[in-house]
């Protein structure tokens, strides 16, 4: 499976024998990174027996053996699950295949959205489209919103309008985020056609996104801190917070806030007060005028 192939040589290849706790014999080494006797050294299996993991054949591994090979190859969480997702793939029968998550979500979660006054609130699916949202959303993404396609990606946004590039305050890990976190998540369900579509819509229409994906990085995307200069209010530190509905298999809910007393908490009210008046369905309404203006 080239898949799997192509992530444990990549994983393989960014570890020296220095950091790996190996002597580097010769000073003439023609892989980049381990070898795969080296590899297997560490996982504590066969040689041959790892040379059949990386060509492709999972089927069969156990846990223990996935663990070593983690160990092993040093991966952090994203990566040691998803080449447990892999795993599953080899051995995962058609009734075994994910089921996709609803198109429609419950009434009640657009309550809680329109609940949550003082800050941008949304629900995306694994594909980043935005399912629903509140108002202070909505006024933040106004760029990403301004395309009329429906639904709004993130993803397409990134990768295919140079407006992002121009919203996000650090654009190039924003594209690595979202480009691992797509790879993650067809690992973990490569039976999803509207994600393999916009997979390969992306890898068609942008050299950028390409270059990402073949690097076969993945990624946790759960907490942290995102800079966006945004058209209307201008630049804005915001913390997001990520949490996994449970109870919408597929959804992940999205909240952001500005640290109180500073320029972004007063960007943040500028929008709310807008949201409050305008219709923020509307993507072409004019936005309100920017502090820096």
């Amino acid at each position: 499976m080239d898949e799997i192939r192509e992530f444990l040589t990549s994983r393989r290849a960014r570890i020296t024998p220095d950091q790996a706790g190996l002597p580097a014999y010769g000073g003439n080494r023609r892989v980049k990174g381990l070898r795969r006797e080296e590899v297997a050294l560490l996982a504590g299996v066969s040689v041959d027996y790892y040379v059949r993991l990386e060509r492709g054949n999972l089927s069969g591994a156990s846990d223990s053996v996935l663990d070593g090979v983690a160990r092993a190859l040093q991966l952090d969480d994203a990566e040691r699950e998803h080449l447990f997702d892999l795993a599953r793939r080899t051995t995962a029968s058609a009734t075994a295949r994910r089921r996709p998550p609803a198109r429609k979500l419950r009434p009640a979660l657009q309550h809680m959205l329109d609940a949550i006054g003082d800050a941008p609130a949304w629900i995306r699916n694994d594909r980043f489209d935005l399912v629903a949202t509140n108002s202070l959303a909505r006024a933040l993404y106004s760029p990403l919103l301004a395309d009329p396609r429906r639904p709004a990606n993130t993803a397409r946004f990134i990768f295919l309008d140079p407006a992002a590039q121009e919203f996000f305050g650090d654009w190039k890990k924003a594209a690595d985020d979202v480009a691992g976190m797509l790879r993650a998540e067809a690992g973990r369900n490569p039976y999803d056609k509207d994600l393999s579509d916009l997979i390969g819509e992306l890898s068609t229409r942008s050299e950028v996104f390409r270059r990402r994906w073949a690097n076969h990085n993945v990624r946790y995307h759960r907490t942290g801190t995102k800079r966006f200069h945004h058209p209307a209010v201008g630049d804005l530190e915001l913390h997001f917070e990520s949490m996994a509905l449970t109870s919408e298999p597929g959804f992940t809910l999205v909240i952001y806030t500005a640290t109180p007393g500073t320029p972004s908490a007063d960007g943040l009210r500028l929008l709310a007060a807008w949201g409050a008046t305008e219709d923020q369905h509307d993507p072409a309404r004019p936005l309100p005028r920017s502090r820096d203006t």
